[in-house]
This record gives structure tokens, C-alpha cells and sequence, in this order.
């Protein structure tokens, strides 16, 4: 087993629960009011660098207003991630966008244009 590997799990978890209460209400730009979800958090087993992926609701220009929100406040996250977890070094925070569930959406949508159902 690694150094980092079951720490960075755990690490991982934390800053999920600790970027949800920022984003729930300490972070008071108006582009990130109720538009954000995070999905997953992910911790390089080095550490130094935090991808949270993120589900950004809203049209086009709400998500890219979201995303220049969340680029505007990761200095914020970053610096409150190593007061409130008590970190050595602070990591690189990047918020990330999660496309999957738009891409199920569309693969789900191509299965039934494939196959659609039979009526009895």
C-alpha cells in the first residue's frame, strides 16, 4: 500500500464535506447561489493537488458565470481547507466540471432513437 493511499480517501472526504458548507453559505458570490453540486472529490496520492468535480445548473451563460465563480473563490477554499483540516501544505484546488450525467442523458437518448420500443 501506498503512502498517500488510503489517507487521500479519507483527505478526499473531508474536503467534500468542507467545500459543500462553503458552497452551502460562507461563499457569498451571487454566481454560485444554488447552481453548484459537487459530485466527487479527488486527492493526488502526493497531495498537492484537489479536483473537485463539480455539476453546474442553468442555462450556458449561468454555468459559465458558475465556473468563473468557483475559479474567482478557490483561493478562498484553498487557504480555509488548510485552517479548518489542519493541513502541512496547502494543495492546488481545481474545480472541475462533471459532465457524465449530460453524457448519459445523450447516450441514453441515442439508445432509444437505436432501438425504440415495440408496441404490442
Amino acid at each position: 500500500m501506498t503512502v498517500g493511499g488510503h489517507r487521500a480517501e479519507r483527505l478526499a472526504e473531508e474536503i467534500h464535506h468542507e467545500v459543500d458548507l462553503m458552497l452551502a453559505g460562507e461563499l457569498k458570490d451571487p454566481r454560485l447561489a444554488g447552481s453548484v453540486q459537487i459530485t466527487e472529490v479527488r486527492v493526488t496520492p502526493d497531495l498537492h493537488t484537489v479536483r473537485v468535480f463539480v455539476q453546474l445548473e442553468g442555462n450556458d451563460e449561468d454555468r459559465a458565470a458558475a465556473a468563473e465563480g468557483l475559479k474567482a473563490a478557490a483561493g478562498y477554499v484553498r487557504h480555509e481547507l488548510v485552517e479548518r483540516l489542519q493541513l502541512r501544505r496547502a494543495p492546488e484546488v481545481l474545480f472541475v466540471r462533471d459532465e457524465s450525467e449530460d453524457y448519459g442523458r445523450h447516450i441514453d437518448e441515442l439508445l432509444r432513437q437505436a432501438h425504440p420500443p415495440k408496441k404490442p
